[in-house]
């Protein structure tokens, strides 16, 4: 199979130096940075059994090396290979209990709160559905950029990032829920990304995101990460299974098996490796799926090397978790021969020089672009416009509670003022203490409906705690409790007398 269809030119972008991450006047070029990651190794306690429970460790990655400069950096591997763990560490999203090794970021410790200071886009969407597309990015750029920042810069950043996202047609349109029709799915994925460009971000993290899109849709996603690439971004994300076409734009590849690295390169020269140590790639088929094949260890692609004759009364007993963990071991191994791992640790160890030798196991921390008051205020908006533009569920408080009054006023109507009248307001005032208690129950929801949205916004470092809860209060309060509670008790009220 000719070689050459494979390549890409990429990964070969060098940072601009001295570049003002928030000067809005200029966004030719960007200051992406370098991430190294040496002898990276991260275990998890897993208990088992259901009365005498167990706790056995389980391995999710072990010696995991690798260079990652500006460009696009893709990192692939079957389901349960470790990549989203992989990608999580690199983005100190990860708890460092369990975790070993060395992060590097241009030759410097991981800061401790790196984890706001880059961008990462999950693979859901966090957004919030009935704000338009400027006022997601408009509430980012508010409670993430520095106070130092004015409102004609903060606006002229939001521009920016919606022109380069090109979102300019649907600028004003909401971004759309299960009840609000909003932008297209790959517009909305476009959105997930700007709230995390507002900042600048000198890495991009993004964790599998190709996901629920058509094959049209996930190629323009990958052209526009292409695109921010060549500008001098790192671009870091995990995928599966991508087309050939998507495969194109990848800088640099880094494979994974059972949480074992078995190729860490030039993506346009994966293929010249596996072909040296015995895998050939058949003709039109796609690349990424004859990798997966490979580290399954059901590929059609012939094996040029001898197979060792395997014993007959051997191996019958053997699982198929063993057989995997071989093939990942020996792929793994044979990695470690190859001229490629033997130039990344040369370069590791140059840079690694100096340095602290665990630096992913200090502590995270979590800091804060605003102030309290400032993100209670921003917090409190979105909250109020998304109650305004979603009013299915007060409508629906207010009815119930204006239908229960009825009912409960219909049963006690009328009562006279002797003793049998009073055991009837006694039996009343048990019916309104009931609902005023079980209708506050809903307020749960809340923070349901909102968990995803709230995580990732508060690991990025977008508000405190206290602020999102106070400000959720103080919307949900009057509308939700306050006025159906008042409607239940006036109607229940005169008509009992």
């Amino acid at each position: 199979m000719e070689q050459k269809d494979h390549t890409n030119t990429v990964h070969n972008f060098s940072p601009t130096v001295g570049q003002n991450s928030f000067d809005v006047s200029n966004h030719e070029t960007f200051n992406g940075s370098t991430v190294t990651f040496n002898n990276l190794c991260y275990q998890v306690n897993v208990k088992q059994g259901l009365c005498l429970r167990k706790t056995i460790v389980k391995e999710i990655l072990r010696d995991i090396n690798g260079i990652m400069r500006p460009g696009m950096n893709a990192i692939m591997g079957p389901t349960g290979s470790g990549k989203s763990s992989l990608l999580d560490i690199l983005a100190a999203r990860k708890d460092p209990t369990g975790l070993k090794g060395q992060v590097l970021i241009d030759g410097a410790p991981q800061p401790t709160n790196f984890k706001c200071i880059s961008g990462y886009v999950v693979q859901d969407d966090v957004v919030m559905g009935t704000l338009s597309v400027r006022e997601n990015f408009q509430f980012s750029a508010a409670l993430r950029l520095p106070s130092t920042i004015n409102n004609k810069e903060r606006n002229e950043r939001i521009d920016q990032v919606i022109k380069e996202l090109g979102l300019t047609k649907v600028a004003e349109s909401k971004v759309g829920t299960q009840f609000i029709r909003g932008v297209s799915g790959g517009e909305r994925k476009r959105v997930n990304i700007g709230m995390e460009l507002i900042i600048d971000p000198s890495v991009l993290f993004l964790d599998e995101p190709t996901t629920g899109l058509d094959a049209s849709t996930a190629l323009a996603v990958l052209l526009l990460l292409q695109r921010m690439s060549r500008k001098g971004r790192t671009i870091i994300f995990s995928i599966h299974q991508p087309r050939y076409a998507i495969f194109k734009l990848f800088g640099s590849l880094t494979l994974l098996a059972n949480g074992r690295l078995v190729y860490h390169g030039p993506s346009r020269e994966a293929l010249d490796y596996f072909s040296s140590i015995g895998y050939i790639c058949e003709a039109f088929n796609n690349p990424p799926d004859f990798f997966l094949d490979i580290i399954n260890g059901d590929s059609t692609a012939m094996d040029m090397q001898k197979p060792t004759e395997p014993d007959p009364e051997l191996a019958l007993d053997e699982s198929d978790l063993k057989k995997e963990m071989s093939l990942a071991e020996n792929l793994a191994e044979e990695f470690t021969k190859s001229i490629y791992y033997k130039e990344m640790m040369s370069e590791l160890n140059n840079t690694s020089q100096g340095k602290a030798g665990d630096s992913v196991s200090v502590s995270r921390q979590i800091t804060y672009a605003t102030s309290f008051w400032h993100q209670l205020k921003w917090v409190t908006k979105r909250s109020f416009k998304n109650l305004l533009r979603n009013p299915q569920a007060s409508i629906a408080q207010v009815m119930v509670s204006i239908i229960l009054g009825l009912i409960v006023g219909a049963i006690f109507f009328g009562v006279e003022n002797n003793m049998a009248g009073i055991q009837n307001r006694v039996g009343a005032m048990f019916f309104l203490t009931t609902n005023l208690c079980f209708s506050s129950i809903s307020v749960i929801e809340l923070f349901v409906l909102e968990k995803k949205i709230f995580i990732h916004e508060y690991i990025s470092g977008y508000y405190r705690i206290i602020s999102y809860f106070l400000a959720k209060l103080f919307v949900d309060l009057v509308p939700m409790r306050a006025i159906p509670s008042m409607i239940f008790t006036v109607i229940v009220y005169f008509m009992i007398g």
